[in-house]
């Protein structure tokens, strides 16, 4: 059932918002040199790897690590990049993943691929075994703020209470925190 949900929301989620897509995607082009998204190495279910498409926010010679292990990440974000960040309207692209099988729209958020840490303990804790979601329950419990065993403390909890009512919810907190702008650092 969760998959139909996923498929129905992508495929539904990216005619609605084809007008604001496209406006967004110009206005990233239009904001800084470089194509519109970003296609980021993520881990998935089972750690293999695939390719997610984001908004870009961040200059196109930034290194490719975690926002936090830069050095002054401010240095990097583009000015749209962070008004696209704090709203999360730069994650909108992943209905594409969701839509094609990689992501769910709740689930754990993928992990960068040379995120060694968070892999290893998400995969002892069987974390490993969901599908990455578009938002998630550690998501909406700090996002950036959480350290790495927090974050895979949440989404064990998720993957152990993981049901359709306890998706909703997690999606309408991700609906008020994206609205905040809540638990984004940069």
């Amino acid at each position: 059932m969760k998959r139909v949900i996923d498929i129905l929301a992508g495929l539904g989620g990216l005619v609605a918002l084809s007008p604001l897509l496209l406006g967004l995607a110009l206005a990233v082009r239009l904001d800084s040199p470089g194509p519109s998204l970003h296609w980021s190495k993520r881990v998935g279910r089972g750690n293999r790897l695939f390719a997610m498409p984001k908004f870009r926010t961040m200059r196109t010679d930034t290194p490719d690590v975690a926002t936090h292990l830069l050095a002054d990440p401010e240095r990097w974000i583009t000015p749209l990049g962070r008004f696209l960040r704090r709203t999360s309207l730069d994650e909108l692209p992943q209905l594409w993943s969701v839509l094609k099988g990689d992501m769910s729209l709740v689930g754990p958020r993928p992990a960068l691929f040379n995120q060694d840490d968070l892999v290893a303990l998400r995969t002892e804790a069987g974390v490993d075994a969901l599908r990455p979601g578009l938002t998630g329950w550690a998501q909406i419990n700090g996002r950036d703020e959480l350290p790495i065993p927090e974050k895979v403390r949440l989404d064990r909890e998720y993957l152990e209470r993981m049901s359709l009512g306890f998706d909703l919810k997690i999606i309408l907190g991700t609906a008020a925190a994206a609205f905040s702008g809540r638990g984004v650092s940069h």
